[in-house]
């Protein structure tokens, strides 16, 4: 931690860092680790340094050749927070033996794929020493020494057990037993340790009835939903997007695991998976309440599903935009497509209600459709070059956040001008195939009013 402290140094005295903390262990919390540490490193203000994935890459590779040491940076999370990198792959089910195979099936395949997964880890590290105690059984039932015995001795000298109580000026005390701390440092130590016998009144070292083996061990056995588990985590390479990650590992754990193995998500990836889920239903429910709304309005189901045909050729816009600026997505550009809905209505909205007018004023259906085309081609590409104006600030943004601002422009932009592109010459064709026999509001009320006079002129006539 010392030589990583001297290696981030120089951007603290280069103004590009306020604060620097080194810290070992890691954890704030009770667990004694000390095979791990963090260093917390505050940026500047984006104005007084340069990008901080461009610092993060840098750090990368000053820390890449620390031997015995796997350091990468991880930058903290804007949803939810936290230090935690954004792909948190969960593997769940069997024992924790079978789980660090497949740990171990899956970090071979990525490394054989060359998936852009940066600084690939997990939660499962067999590092921390541990003793396993063996007990001859069969030797201890001969010489009269039970199991129990055997673990409360054990816990008494090893750790500490209350065999009574007494009582000292009204107040009760416990009587705790324990052994010499400094007698317990080796495996010798514990081997010394004497049990009685329940046969022969005497005692019997531990080493006569038991076998230690050291192994290592994870310090911590993690569960994820009450299921045995570990986690793998990752930083994501350049342009490289955390659904494509997700996907390219579930693809690994379907071909290569047995189907025993459960999958499942934390943190951002967690966040991703949810909100792809729900992001058709929030867009299906915004196409529908759209298409509800106008249908009131024109007082007709096939208007409103003129209108609607715009949509989907606003979504492929945007979606080809962002393809296009290397952008993904994510939860911005998710956002930005649910707001689209009701941009891309816009320009077909000018265009029906204004045929329907015309229709209205006794105009001719094609030469309506014509004349509605025509007449609204100068608001449609006012108001959408107005839109589109407004959003540039967001898609060429810069500065601290830019990289959410610009997703979310970028999807507006382009969805606008594809959407105002394909309703200049879809709600016209849609307009004239679906809407010749639909009749607009004046239509009818104009045939009412006819049938009204043709039938008074009748009952006229017959008196």
């Amino acid at each position: 931690m010392t030589e990583i402290e001297k290696r981030l140094m120089p951007y603290v005295e280069s103004g590009e860092v306020s604060r620097l903390l080194v810290r070992a262990p890691r954890s704030f919390g009770t667990l004694s680790s000390f095979n791990d540490g963090i260093a917390i490193v505050v940026l500047n203000d984006w104005s007084q340094r340069r990008s901080a994935f461009t610092i993060m890459n840098e750090v990368r590779g000053k820390l890449a050749d620390l031997p015995g040491v796997r350091a990468f940076p991880i930058m903290r999370q804007g949803f939810g927070g936290g230090t935690s990198k954004p792909v948190q792959f969960v593997i769940g089910g069997g024992s924790y033996d079978e789980l660090a195979k497949w740990r171990d099936i899956i970090k071979q395949k990525v490394q054989e794929q060359k998936l852009p997964l940066v600084g690939l880890d997990d939660d499962y590290k067999e590092t921390k020493p541990q003793l396993r105690v063996i007990v001859d059984k069969e030797r201890a039932a001969a010489l009269g020494v039970s199991i129990e015995t055997m673990g409360e001795t054990l816990q008494t000298m090893l750790g500490s057990r209350r065999v009574t109580t007494y009582i000292d000026g009204g107040e009760e005390y416990d009587v705790l037993l324990e052994g010499v701390r400094d007698k317990q440092n080796t495996t010798t130590d514990v081997q010394n340790i004497y049990v009685k016998s329940d046969i022969a009144d005497k005692l019997i070292p531990l080493s006569n009835l038991i076998k230690i083996e050291e192994y290592a061990d994870a310090g911590t056995l993690h569960r994820y939903n009450r299921v045995r588990a570990i986690t793998l985590e990752a930083n994501l390479g350049e342009g490289y997007s955390l659904g494509q990650a997700l996907t390219d590992l579930e693809n690994i754990v379907q071909e290569n695991l047995p189907a025993a193995v459960a999958i499942d998500y934390k943190g951002e990836s967690l966040d991703f998976k949810s909100g792809s889920s729900s992001l058709l239903f929030v867009f299906i429910l915004g196409f529908m309440v759209v298409f509800l709304v106008l249908a009131a309005q024109f007082e007709s189901f096939i208007h409103p599903f003129v209108i609607i045909l715009t949509v989907p050729f606003a979504v492929v816009g945007a979606l080809f935009g962002l393809y296009v600026t290397g952008n993904t997505l994510n939860v911005y550009t998710q956002v930005g497509l649910i707001m689209l809905v009701g941009l891309a209505a816009k320009n077909g909205i000018l265009i029906v209600e204004f045929a329907n007018q015309l229709r209205d004023e006794g105009v001719e259906f094609m030469r309506a459709i014509e004349k509605a085309a025509q007449t609204r081609l100068r608001p449609i590409i006012m108001t959408s070059i107005t839109t589109m104006a407004g959003a540039m600030p967001l898609a060429f943004s810069f500065g601290a956040g830019a990289e959410t601002r610009a997703a979310i422009g970028v999807v507006v932009v382009f969805g606008v001008f594809f959407g105002t592109f394909f309703t200049l010459f879809i709600v016209p064709a849609a307009y004239a195939l679906l809407a010749q026999k639909t009749g607009s509001i004046g239509d009818v009320e104009r045939k009412l009013e006819k049938q009204i006079e043709e039938q008074e002129s009748i009952e006229k006539n017959n008196t």
